[in-house]
């Protein structure tokens, strides 16, 4: 089975391959960020992708948008130390398959691989629980600029990446800010990476 491992932090990442290389017969290729997974995504099939949601370039859930989106047959597995209500929500709501904390036993990891590769779905119960708390009340455009927002950039900036005009972008920001209640873009940015709905 040939699996793509998304995970930034270079220890953990190749505790895992070696792991996985033990416990079953994986082919696994590794990917030190978003970015890299994305490229190799485009490159060649992959039967699951088993990632991180907070990396450099895309996020866990961005790599299973794009899964989503093109319809590959690539099951998707995200691993997290971060039980945050929202990150579980987005990644039901996309269709991942299975949703796990680092912290889980291996034999737990290889045994909701196989359920995945049998087509079924496994979300760790703790996760679960939390994921049925509060709603995200931000749309996908607010969410982008205030990641964007959150990285530095300005206004102009923002609207440029998300080909919109400047106002449009002040408008997204806005209404983010106000959703949240904060008190200004940086403190949203914070407010939602808390809560795992950026």
């Amino acid at each position: 089975m040939r699996i793509l491992l998304a995970e930034d932090q270079a220890m953990v990442r190749g505790a895992l391959t070696a792991l996985l290389t033990l416990e079953g017969d994986y082919q696994v290729t590794e990917a030190a960020d978003g970015t890299a997974a994305l490229a190799l995504l485009k490159q060649q099939p992959f039967d699951l992708l088993l990632s991180d949601i907070e990396m450099p370039g895309q996020t866990g859930i961005d790599l299973a948008q794009y899964v989503k989106q093109q319809k590959l047959a690539t099951k998707v597995v995200i691993i997290t130390t971060f039980g945050r209500a929202g990150y579980v929500k987005r990644a039901m709501d996309i269709g991942v398959s299975g949703f796990l904390l680092k912290d889980a036993p291996v034999e737990e990891l290889v045994s909701a691989i196989t359920q995945v590769m049998a087509g079924k779905r496994v979300i760790d119960s703790e996760l679960l629980l939390n994921s049925l708390g509060e709603q995200d009340p931000l749309s996908d455009k607010e969410r982008q600029a205030l990641r964007l927002a959150a990285d530095g950039q300005s206004t102009s900036e923002i609207a440029s990446a998300l080909f919109i005009a400047e106002g449009t972008a002040r408008n997204y920001l806005s209404e983010a800010i106000n959703k949240l209640n904060a008190a200004n873009r940086i403190d949203a940015a914070r407010i939602a990476r808390q809560k795992g709905w950026l």
